[in-house]
């Protein structure tokens, strides 16, 4: 009876039809896809794991990724043209992009639109070593403008650990929602980074989810890797509600 509890699935069976919200796809813009060949490469690992329908989101990093509607736009426009030649219109993309929270944001954001995954969500992040200093007024500032907020990987900030749910359930009372990426299920950042995504799923502190794509491997990873069915089964909603409510191709 007990190995029956402990039963795993291949989480790639579980992928048919996802939207994928996350994703470092486009080329030769950041730390994702390199090439346009790097691009379709990935897109075909995805068209056989189920996968066709995409927003991608470069990072906008102004010290790193310095990128705009112009740079995103083009490489788009490469990889749609790509797919059209290829005689593949069923893959569907649209570009938004991930915005690393910082000084640069707060400027960005008196002067021009942001790019939203869907209507006003829109994607951000934070730095792996701690929190911006002037978080709070981003987060207004986001909100006086409208801007719904969704958090890239909250599991993947080691700092937000310390107090179980607590720093969690500050960002969601400031209006944040969160987007768990599938390779932390898998422990693809190490132990603790899964921990905290289990941690999350299992507090229903989680709204998306996204693979956060840069590499071939990354998808190699979902493809090969089993999950619990008690993760699956955590997981099945929130495949479900990326097409419902960040709904670009309906």
């Amino acid at each position: 009876m007990f190995s029956i509890f402990k039963k795993k699935s291949f989480l790639k069976d579980e992928l048919e039809g996802f939207l994928d919200i996350h994703n470092h796809i486009l080329p030769g813009i950041d730390d994702g896809a390199a090439t346009l060949e790097d691009s379709l490469n990935l897109l075909n690992k995805y068209e056989e794991l189920g996968v066709t329908e995409f927003i991608a989101t470069p990072h906008i990093m102004n010290d790193y990724y310095p990128n705009n509607p112009q740079t995103i736009g083009e490489a788009l426009k490469k990889v749609r043209t790509a797919l059209d030649e290829s005689n593949k219109p069923y893959i569907k993309i649209k570009a938004a992009a991930e915005y690393m929270m910082d000084q640069f944001f707060l400027e960005l954001m008196e002067k021009e639109k942001l790019l939203c995954l869907h209507e006003n969500y829109v994607l951000v992040e934070m730095s792996y070593f701690q929190a911006p200093i002037n978080l709070n007024e981003i987060l207004f500032k986001l909100q006086t403008q409208q801007y719904r907020p969704i958090l890239a990987h909250p599991e993947r900030y080691v700092y937000m650990h310390r107090k179980t749910t607590q720093k969690y359930e500050e960002l969601k009372e400031r209006g944040c929602y969160f987007q768990l990426n599938l390779l932390s299920i898998l422990g693809h950042y190490g132990k603790n980074i899964q921990q905290a995504a289990f941690h999350l799923l299992d507090n229903e502190l989680i709204d998306f989810i996204g693979s956060d794509t840069h590499q071939l491997r990354h998808l190699e990873k979902l493809e090969l890797s089993k999950v619990s069915h008690k993760r699956i089964d955590q997981i099945k909603p929130l495949l479900k509600r990326n097409k419902e409510v960040l709904k670009p191709f309906s």
